[in-house]
């Protein structure tokens, strides 16, 4: 069955995710996830909030979900997923590889929706055959090819409060 949706129903939501890796193994979140009946693993992910860098929400999205304190070291790609149950949704995720600033969580209070913390290999995790999307073992495959791009490709334009009226993005 095709679903079709007008053009101004459809949305984009600009997410981040993070991946970790530590002996050889990546630190996934395990989560309950609107419609669907199981957990799914997830790299640290969400969206990115009102006045926030694309790096800052990659970072408060892993210490929200994970505890940990994290360094953001280059991005790994930009993907798009539109999920087959909601076809007027696309997701546009950066996604980012870095490393913990300690080994141990900064703090214990999870997201709601996040049921634990849980380091797991590339190949654990494509048996389990529960990643949220498809982007959560692509960012994976793509880290371990070596897919990089430093930081500096990213411009943020740091939030002003005087409007240039010379430009509207």
């Amino acid at each position: 069955m095709v679903l079709f949706c007008m053009a101004n129903d459809w949305t984009t939501h600009l997410t981040v995710a993070t991946v970790i890796q530590k002996n050889g193994q990546y630190l996934f979140v395990e989560e309950h996830t609107d419609g669907v009946t199981h957990a799914v693993f997830n790299q640290p992910a969400g969206h990115v909030e009102y006045a926030e860098t694309i790096i800052a929400a990659a970072q408060r999205e892993t210490l929200e979900e994970t505890g940990y304190l994290v360094e953001i070291e280059h991005l790994i790609g930009i993907y798009t997923y539109t999920p087959p149950a909601a076809p007027d949704r696309t997701y546009i995720r950066f996604c980012f590889f870095a490393h913990l600033t300690s080994d141990e969580p900064q703090h214990t209070e999870l997201d709601p929706d996040i049921l634990r913390t849980v380091w797991m290999s590339a190949e654990e995790l494509l048996l389990s055959a529960r990643a949220r999307s498809p982007l959560v073992y692509q960012a994976i495959q793509d880290h371990e090819a070596g897919k990089k791009m430093p930081l500096s490709y990213l411009y943020e334009h740091p939030i002003s409060s005087q409007p240039n009226s010379n430009l509207d993005a």
